[in-house]
């Protein structure tokens, strides 16, 4: 019967490159996209209450119900 031995190298290879970061320093990532270009007046006032809240939260995402609060802090309410 024979054996087969793996062998593995005895000094670990470090692949990821830390000096070349991801996300350009003063980049923030969005839920959504940075440009409120080619938005209605509404949906543009809306993108940028979103913007403002992730910002005072220190929100990179929000949830629906933080979705939800921000459209009724704008005065939206569901008519039945």
């Amino acid at each position: 019967m024979s054996q087969v031995l793996e062998t593995f190298p005895t000094t670990f290879v470090e692949r990821r490159n830390y000096s070349v970061p991801a996300i350009p320093p003063g980049v923030e990532r969005r839920q959504f996209g940075n440009s409120h270009e080619g938005l209605s007046p509404e949906a543009r006032e809306l993108a940028q209450a979103i913007d403002q809240y992730k910002l005072t939260h220190r929100r990179r995402f929000i949830t629906y119900e933080e979705m939800l609060f921000v459209l009724k802090s704008l005065g939206y309410q569901k008519v039945s």
